[in-house]
């Protein structure tokens, strides 16, 4: 891939830039401070499922579009009643957990690195009230962030993707979808992004029928292969 062909760079959040599941086990612990690790993971296990299949029945047209914030309030109270926490006020911390996550290691360089040839825009499925929160908690600098609340769904559905089409202004072959999720880069596939798949701990591998126009170990592997393509 040669650089003139990306005029601009999409990038998932939640997992991708942020290590969304040491937020929430953060967030569970607080909770229950007696909690030991195989609960604390059976809980965000808990929580990510939930989250994982209301999105999905959004998607399919099974369920109202409601925001991020409504689901994570959703998991937190799933996960407070599973710990026999009743305490309202508790519950709506462990809610917001889903706000307070840390970037991985090399995401701030890399974006500032990729920042100085291409416009950044972040497309996450957190709320707009919530992608604030975590851009400003995580340190994340975009030139465009936006949310799929604009949509009123959620990716993969194709007109999430489409929002960072519009604002752009380029055509979708001229933008380049970054992301740890699989399934992700294959929605954004479908409405003719280009892809690169960049490896994280909590992310979603590709498959052997997947063909993704780029692999990358982290952003600055990523940033390497864009620069000197």
């Amino acid at each position: 891939m040669s650089e003139p062909e990306i005029d601009a760079i999409v990038f998932d959040v939640l997992g991708t830039l942020v290590d969304e599941p040491a937020g929430i086990r953060a967030g569970i612990r607080e909770l229950d401070p007696s909690l030991d690790t195989p609960s604390v993971e059976r809980l965000l296990s808990l929580w990510q499922q939930h989250i994982e299949r209301e999105q999905r029945r959004i998607v399919d047209g099974a369920r109202p579009y409601l925001t991020s914030d409504v689901l994570d309030l959703e998991a937190a109270r799933l996960v407070a009643d599973a710990v026999g926490v009743d305490d309202p006020t508790a519950v709506a911390a462990l809610a917001l957990s889903g706000r307070r996550l840390p970037p991985w290691p090399d995401t701030v360089a890399g974006l500032a690195r990729l920042a100085e040839r291409f416009p950044l825009i972040g497309l996450s499925n957190a709320s707009r009230t919530a992608l604030l929160g975590l851009n400003a908690h995580a340190g994340l600098r975009w030139h465009q962030a936006l949310s799929a609340e604009e949509a009123r769904t959620y990716k993969p559905d194709p007109a999430v993707y489409k929002l960072a089409v519009t604002v752009s202004g380029r055509p979708p072959e001229r933008l380049l979808m970054v992301a740890a999720h699989a399934w992700d880069l294959r929605g954004a596939q479908g409405l003719g992004l280009r892809t690169a798949y960049v490896a994280r701990p909590v992310g979603d591998p590709p498959i052997s029928s997947d063909r993704f126009d780029l692999h990358a170990d982290d952003l600055a592997d990523l940033a390497d292969q864009l620069v000197h393509a």
